[in-house]
């Protein structure tokens, strides 16, 4: 127990000096460049405390959590030596993870709103939920793909910058034929699928499995997976806004 609050007490710490620089700016340009007092100032303190309470809570949760349950079915699966549920695990784990995404609901909520306004669908509540639900799936479809190439990739040792240049060419190809008002969000889905769920187990995921394969080293192979997580939506978005 009090090993437990020792490790609390740093992330505490460690978050309160995260959260200065950003209390830091919006302190400075209210008061010295708009010179006015700041609003809400009791909401905004409350909020301030809440945030570092959650993230303190976050950070610790990962590391005693989900990074080590990442790896440990990493290194589980490489010792079953089975490529295919191997696979099987990867995809399902982008998908379930990207499904579950809070930012990817958020957008993809306010997504179906906007597309209503603009009437590229309708304004009922079906339609608009359809097209949240479509586009957080197509989403969820695209970052099981980029994990299970990129554990394949693991594998056979494949260099990550041939995938990633090829996944670029293939966003500037589809920029170039998808619909203007599908390309915007497009670019944001692959930044909201990597955040707070996705990331942890994901990362725990490539540097277990490349840990425990011989020949593979966890600083060139266990990192990449992320950042082709993050590319493929964009296309698989785009995509979905050409077909609707």
């Amino acid at each position: 127990m009090h090993t437990l609050l020792k490790h609390l007490a740093n992330s505490l710490l460690d978050s309160i000096r995260d959260m200065l620089p950003i209390v830091a700016v919006i302190a400075f340009f209210q008061l010295v460049v708009l010179q006015e007092p700041i609003p809400n100032l009791e909401g905004l303190l409350i909020g301030s405390m809440l945030v570092v309470i959650g993230l303190t809570l976050f950070v610790h949760g990962l590391k005693i959590g989900l990074f080590p349950i990442g790896e440990s079915m990493a290194f589980d699966f490489a010792r079953k030596g089975s490529v295919t549920w191997l696979l099987l695990f990867a995809f399902a784990l982008g998908f379930g993870t990207t499904v579950a995404e809070p930012a990817l609901i958020a957008v993809s909520e306010e997504a179906a709103e906007v597309a209503a306004t603009g009437g590229m669908i309708g304004d009922s509540i079906e339609e608009k939920e359809g097209y949240a639900d479509g586009l957080r799936l197509t989403v969820a479809l695209a970052v099981g793909l980029a994990i299970l190439i990129g554990v394949l990739r693991i594998l056979r040792g494949w260099p990550i910058q041939y995938l990633i240049i090829g996944g670029y060419l293939g966003v500037v190809i589809m920029t170039a034929f998808a619909p203007p008002e599908i390309i915007g969000i497009a670019y944001d889905s692959g930044g909201v699928t990597t955040s707070t769920i996705t990331v942890p187990l994901v990362t725990a995921l490539g540097v277990g499995l490349a840990s425990s394969i011989q020949g593979r080293n966890p600083m060139t192979d266990g990192f990449g997976l992320i950042a082709f997580a993050s590319l493929t939506p964009m296309i698989f978005v785009m995509g979905y806004g050409m077909i609707l």
